[in-house]
């Protein structure tokens, strides 16, 4: 039987054991770059009461149409993610920029379900490119680097998800929903050129064919007790997270706040804030210790959630309660992937697929069921179904806080 292990050459291991320090150029690159790249899975959130009305929609297909960015980042998390250990990376991110630009395409100009739907799966899948380039970057700088490296990446995310939000608010006011996603695509294809001219080509650390490599994953999730607790908790607090955000667009533009679609977007500057927990998390995580820190940013979460459940229908608590929130997800997020990215270097694409695929299949059910409760009760039960997965997160990270 053929061993799941990776075949180093002595190069490679040198590699793994000193790696190099990432230049300040680099980092921004990457930075950027999953900005860019990690807005298309959100564009399609404030517009979804804009999409329901141009097509005739069934009930099941209105309840997924939040969440099939994120199923179709799940399903590439799972196939495509691990290709970083056995392909360079630039090569898989050519193909997924290409991919990216014709899936934007296709939903900026559907005229049918099926064309909308599979459009938006393709962009989850293209997303992906984030996922090449965070392993990437973690894998060129040194351990006690990885917190600032890690921090300043998921400020790029921080800022790619939320600004999405008011880019896409704004362009659907002025023009319609539909020229949101051609401006993607541009963006999409400006981001692609750039990554091929600038990205490293790295040397993969392992040699297994691509059967294997997907048999290593599971092999990899039951062998680290670690790598289940991180991607647990992460899930349940990104379900949380999501569900709040498929929805809130909704929530603002129905009585009492009577919010326009430009309105909504410009929410997403609100969850700025979180560039807030990202930065301050990355500095932190050594010295608080990863465990302490996710409990601290947990209970923000909770916190910002109870706002929402007492004072939601009022601006300013929805203000306050989306702050508290965003800074506590990203805070969360830092060392738990921090942690996650120290258990091998070898197989670092395939350990991140495996949290990130938890942690996006959380996203999804998240909006799924939140989506569900705001069309069949109210938004008043999404809020109560986020506060339970905060505190079920919370509950399994303090149990389990001994393994960070």
């Amino acid at each position: 039987m053929q061993s799941i292990r990776p075949v180093q050459s002595l190069q490679t291991k040198q590699a793994i054991a000193q790696p190099s320090v990432l230049s300040t150029r680099q980092l921004f690159l990457f930075a950027f770059a999953i900005a860019a790249t990690v807005a298309n899975l959100y564009y399609v959130q404030p517009l979804l009461p804009e999409i329901k009305n141009s097509f005739v929609l069934s009930g099941l297909e209105s309840s997924l149409l939040g969440s099939f960015t994120q199923l179709g980042y799940a399903a590439a998390l799972l196939f495509i993610s691990p290709l970083g250990d056995i392909f360079p990376r630039k090569n898989v991110v050519r193909v997924l920029s290409c991919t990216l630009v014709v899936g934007s395409l296709l939903v900026g100009f559907s005229e049918y379900n099926f064309a909308l739907l599979l459009g938006l799966f393709c962009i989850g899948v293209s997303a992906n490119i984030t996922q090449q380039i965070i392993p990437l970057a973690a894998s060129l700088s040194i351990p006690s680097d990885r917190g600032r490296v890690v921090g300043t990446l998921m400020t790029g995310l921080t800022a790619g998800i939320l600004i999405s939000r008011a880019i896409s608010g704004f362009i659907a006011q002025h023009y319609e929903w539909r020229a949101v996603f051609i401006f993607a695509a541009v963006i999409a294809a400006c981001t692609g050129l750039l990554l091929n001219a600038r990205l490293p080509l790295n040397q993969p650390a392992a040699k297994l064919a691509y059967p294997a490599l997907l048999r290593s994953m599971l092999t990899l999730f039951k062998q680290h007790k670690l790598l289940r607790v991180a991607s647990i908790t992460g899930a349940l607090w990104f379900a949380a997270f999501n569900a709040l955000w498929v929805t809130v667009a909704i929530h603002v533009m129905d009585e009492p706040l009577s919010f326009s679609v430009q309105q909504a977007g410009l929410l997403g500057f609100i969850g700025l804030s979180g560039i807030v927990g990202a930065k301050v998390s990355g500095r932190l995580v050594t010295k608080l210790g990863a465990s302490r820190l996710i409990s601290i940013a947990i209970g923000l979460t909770i916190a910002g959630f109870a706002v929402l459940m007492l004072f939601g229908a009022n601006i300013w608590g929805l203000v306050l309660g989306i702050i508290l929130i965003d800074i506590g997800v990203f805070a969360a997020q830092v060392p738990n992937q921090v942690s996650v990215f120290s258990i091998d270097p070898a197989a670092q694409s395939r350990i991140n697929a495996v949290y990130m695929l938890m942690y996006y299949t959380g996203a999804s059910l998240g909006a799924a069921g939140a989506m569900y409760l705001v069309n069949h009760i109210d938004w008043q039960a999404v809020i109560y179904f986020a506060i339970g997965l905060s505190a079920l997160a919370f509950t399994h990270h303090r149990i389990q806080a001994k393994n960070y």
